[in-house]
């Protein structure tokens, strides 16, 4: 098994783990995101591997931006069962995780509507982010409801994280980065160090983030100042660079 599918399972082991343990109010409580209960984001989990496994499991979205189709598979669903929603997600991403791993190596294109066009190889790490992500982030404190500390994040759950993110970024933002004059460095610290570079020409602006508070803020789940981020340079390209979201 490589090393993507490793960190998809891990965090799949402690998505199930944290529902196991949650009682009504806590499945009813809002999530951190935006319009969605704890099993509403859980529920999203599940529609995610099932758009991999069998789309037609799904309502059909043809036309409808991402964001718009996943409020849709997760409306279509309100009348399950906190059990069974967390009995669909176990199944769902399973059956996921076999996928998944067929398509190492693989460099097919795969169009994902708005989210972007990748190699297949890449679009395991979609699914680590997306675990990554919800887990710490929406589930728990600040931005979730569940009290003390998320799972601790490794080199080995953050990694593929970075990877999509690095490979999603300029797809997902291609109006606001052609708007950038100039290039800027990213350099991230601490787990899975790495540099980015955004946009051409001479840097105009370098930014320091540790790479734990660079998932936060390039989902928009936290501002520079609450993370600890270093900005300098070009204040109008600074603007444009906060302004960057990859889901």
């Amino acid at each position: 098994m490589n090393a993507v599918i490793k960190a998809i399972e891990a965090d799949r082991a402690a998505v199930i783990q944290v529902c196991r343990h949650l009682d009504d109010s806590g499945w009813a409580a809002d999530s951190g995101c935006p319009g969605w209960s704890v099993q509403d984001l859980i529920s999203h989990m599940g529609c995610s591997f099932w758009l991999a496994v069998d789309p037609s499991h799904l309502p059909d979205s043809a036309g409808l931006p991402a964001e718009r189709a996943a409020d849709l598979y997760v409306e279509s669903r309100r009348a399950m069962t906190p059990a069974q929603t967390l009995a669909d997600y176990e199944s769902v991403s399973l059956r996921g995780l076999e996928l998944l791993a067929s398509l190492d190596g693989q460099d097919f294109e795969v169009p994902l509507g708005d989210v972007g066009t990748y190699p297949a190889s890449v679009v395991p790490t979609a699914f680590a982010f997306e675990e990554y992500v919800h887990l710490r982030f929406d589930l728990f404190a600040p931005n979730g409801p569940l009290p003390g500390d998320p799972p601790a994040a490794d080199a080995a759950r953050l990694a593929p994280t970075l990877d999509w993110i690095e490979a999603a970024l300029p797809q997902q933002n291609s109006d606001l980065l052609g708007k950038l004059d100039g290039a800027v460095q990213i350099s991230l610290s601490g787990l899975c160090a790495r540099t980015l570079q955004l946009g051409d020409g001479d840097v105009a602006a370098r930014i320091a983030s540790d790479a734990e508070a660079f998932v936060r803020w390039i989902t928009q789940r936290g501002s520079w100042a609450d993370l600890g981020v270093r900005a300098d340079g070009d204040d109008a390209v600074l603007e444009i660079v906060a302004q960057l979201h990859v889901m």
